[in-house]
């Protein structure tokens, strides 16, 4: 499944050198104006992309998702190392006073390598379910972005109630 989902994303990378319009500021923009319901932005920012001259197209398409998942990727890192520095730091201080409750680390580690395989078999699942024909790209693509998103978000929760 992993070599699937790892083509599909191949097949995005002539894409970028298309000229597309993704707009990094609209889903920043979106997460600032909803924080109450930050997952309504899910898709936001590539919907105006694909609604754009070339947007349309199979590799306009993949292209849109793909910037936006990109942008949810990098807020999923960002808030996976806070989660993780948390975590290191409750670890450290359960150890110093001798508790026996399980650490978070290896935990956090787990749930976000599980993660990964996760998407990467639901998106290439996705990809099937159009027999080889032109829409697997773009599937594959919007099911990254989604489930994406939605971990970076499920992450940041996290991270904000350490804060």
């Amino acid at each position: 499944m992993m070599r699937v989902f790892a083509l599909l994303l191949l097949f995005a990378a002539p894409a970028s050198a298309q000229d597309i319009t993704y707009d990094p500021a609209l889903l920043t923009g979106c997460l600032q104006a909803n924080a109450a319901k930050p997952d309504s932005c899910i898709g936001a920012a590539s919907k105006v992309c694909l609604d754009s001259e070339g947007g349309s197209s199979t590799v306009g398409t993949v292209s849109c998702l793909a910037a936006e998942n990109a942008q949810w990727d990098a807020l999923l890192n960002t808030a996976y190392e806070a989660v993780m520095a948390d975590a290191e730091a409750t670890d450290a201080e359960m150890k110093e006073l001798g508790s026996a409750a399980a650490p978070q680390v290896p935990a956090l580690r787990e749930m976000q390598r599980s993660w990964i395989a996760f998407r990467d078999a639901a998106c290439g699942y996705e990809a099937t379910r159009w027999g080889g024909g032109s829409g697997a790209g773009p599937a594959a693509t919007g099911c990254a972005m989604e489930l994406t998103a939605r971990q970076a978000l499920r992450l940041q929760a996290y991270a904000d109630q350490q804060r």
